[in-house]
């Protein structure tokens, strides 16, 4: 009996040593060995009201730098409507959103068919100069060629359109309100659009793009569309960037989405080949522009 009782001892421990040295399936006490997943931020953020704080950028990338008061942070600065919101044309009337934007930029745009595609890039970019009082610095060309400068405008003249003859003439006294300078853009839009707005900006090549570029086809009809945020991938330098538009007939300016990479969208990476597709147009890398 006593050697069976030791046996009978020596089997029950041998079990236990076995019991607590093999391999579990069960997981591991909590703490001990597991890690809690780091929270990845959504890329649409529903309350932020600029393009910054509405729209964060994807894991593993970083906004580039903007220098204060540089039209890269005007941009990017630009305010938004409440999410949702829906696109509307110049009479009030809504554009459907068929996956075409992800956001509608808060600015007024007139009560007439004027604000369309490359009204609303030079726009944006006669806004900032506006905003910084770089007056001089604010002058498109129209169709034919005749540059008309917003520093002449502000001394109370005013243009003359004849057929294809085109001047200046006194109008009235110096004058430079918001007021003022919303008359120039009307008749900016009206004579201006994107076989001029082509043939004034700069090419440059996609892996040098910047906030502020433009991507533009001139013709009849013709688009274009601007870049108003960059970030990067530090380790990789790996480049997205965020475009807006306005379109035909004349309407808001709207945050485009990307339809071909939702996993990143509304951004689009700058290695998009030859080819880059946004919902309402189809451009090339040989597109790309900037203002000088």
């Amino acid at each position: 009996m006593h050697m069976k009782a030791c046996s009978t001892l020596l089997i029950i421990f041998s079990f236990m040593f076995q019991a607590c040295g093999q391999t579990s399936n069960e997981s591991p006490s909590k703490g001990e060995f597991s890690t809690s997943p780091k929270k990845v931020k959504p890329i649409i953020n529903i309350k932020g009201n600029t393009i910054e704080t509405r729209i964060n950028t994807p894991p593993g990338f970083e906004r580039t730098s903007a220098e204060t008061h540089s039209f890269g942070e005007y941009l990017r600065q630009l305010p938004l409507k409440p999410d949702g919101t829906m696109v509307r044309y110049y009479n009030g009337i809504p554009k459907p959103n068929f996956n075409i934007y992800t956001a509608v930029v808060d600015l007024k745009i007139g009560e007439r068919d004027l604000h369309q595609c490359a009204d609303a890039v030079m726009r944006l970019r006669a806004e900032h100069l506006w905003s910084q009082k770089e007056f001089e610095k604010i002058h498109f060309n129209f169709t034919n060629g005749f540059r008309v400068d917003y520093s002449e405008w502000i001394k109370g003249k005013r243009i003359a359109v004849k057929g294809n003859d085109v001047s200046w003439y006194q109008a009235g006294s110096p004058s430079n309100t918001y007021k003022d300078f919303w008359k120039y853009m009307e008749i900016i839009f009206s004579y201006a659009g994107t076989l001029s707005l082509a043939k004034e900006l700069t090419p440059i090549k996609t892996d040098q793009l910047q906030v502020g570029d433009v991507f533009i086809q001139g013709g009849s009809p013709g688009h274009a569309v601007i870049v108003v945020d960059v970030a990067t991938k530090p380790e990789t330098r790996e480049k997205i960037f965020l475009l807006a538009q306005s379109y035909m007939p004349a309407q808001e300016i709207q945050i485009l989405k990307n339809r071909n990479d939702k996993g990143i969208s509304p951004w689009y990476s700058s290695g998009f080949g030859e080819v880059l597709e946004t919902p309402e147009w189809t451009f090339t890398n040989m597109d790309l522009k900037r203002f000088e």
